[in-house]
């Protein structure tokens, strides 16, 4: 609740000798106070006097939270929790699973103690394989922050352009260029195929490209797999 800081009567209005002071807390972002000018009505007209806002603060429960990806189907939620312990405290840990078949969607979230312990977890973590793939740690949602993008870079640079091209659209978060490569090979011989990021982030844009050797892999791709279903989204298809 706001706290006034002058006292109204009908006679008179008395000042504080002394400003409010606020004490800063090392868990929240802080900003500065605001006065907010109120009117009161007494019997000799209106006065006005100030109330002090009350201060503003932002959870850093989402800086504590990890996005994990690309994590092998075996992998549990103890094995996980173990792994980021190495490096730092741990709320929880929580494998991502498949609400029909009960499977792995091979991603999880992981929350740690504190903003230091998910930034080291992330410094140490990001593009360490476990059982043999290579695995994304970052912030949920948010910018990599601290850590080398060349992984991601690399991986982009890779995608072999082709002008017999499709564009997939819709892509759930969970989709690798690895899965749509796979996906893909079964309609056509596929040259090469790419997630589309958001820049200087590990992020999902919502979409990819495959290229293929020739018109006809393009045309298969499109009609089999057109409004077809990947990791749980409907996903378009068209010639790029």
């Amino acid at each position: 609740m706001a706290t006034v800081s002058t006292f109204c009567s009908p006679n008179f209005i008395q000042t504080p000798t002394k400003p409010f002071k606020t004490q800063p807390q090392s868990s929240k972002l802080s900003f500065p106070l605001r006065k907010t000018p109120l009117f009161l009505l007494n019997p000799r007209g209106t006065q006005r006097v100030f109330v002090v806002a009350e201060e503003i603060s932002v959870s850093t429960d989402t800086s504590r939270r990890l996005y994990v990806g690309n994590i092998p189907r075996t992998v549990k939620n103890e094995e996980l929790q173990k792994i980021f312990e190495e490096h730092g405290a741990v709320d929880t840990a929580e494998v991502m699973l498949d609400k029909y078949s009960g499977r792995s969607r091979r991603f999880a979230f992981v929350t740690m103690k504190t903003v230091e312990d998910a930034t080291v977890a992330i410094e140490k973590l990001n593009g360490t394989e476990i059982e043999g793939r290579k695995i994304k740690v970052n912030v949920t949602e948010k910018p990599l922050q601290g850590v080398d993008l060349s992984l991601l870079q690399a991986e982009e640079s890779k995608f072999i352009d082709s002008p017999h091209k499709v564009y997939i659209g819709n892509l759930a978060k969970t989709v690798t260029s690895e899965m749509l490569s796979k996906l893909f090979s079964e309609k056509g011989k596929v040259v090469s195929a790419k997630v589309s990021r958001v820049p200087g982030t590990s992020k999902i844009s919502g979409f990819g490209f495959v290229s293929f050797s020739s018109d006809e892999d393009v045309e298969a791709a499109i009609s089999s797999f057109n409004d077809s279903y990947l990791e749980g989204q409907k996903i378009r298809v068209n010639k790029a």
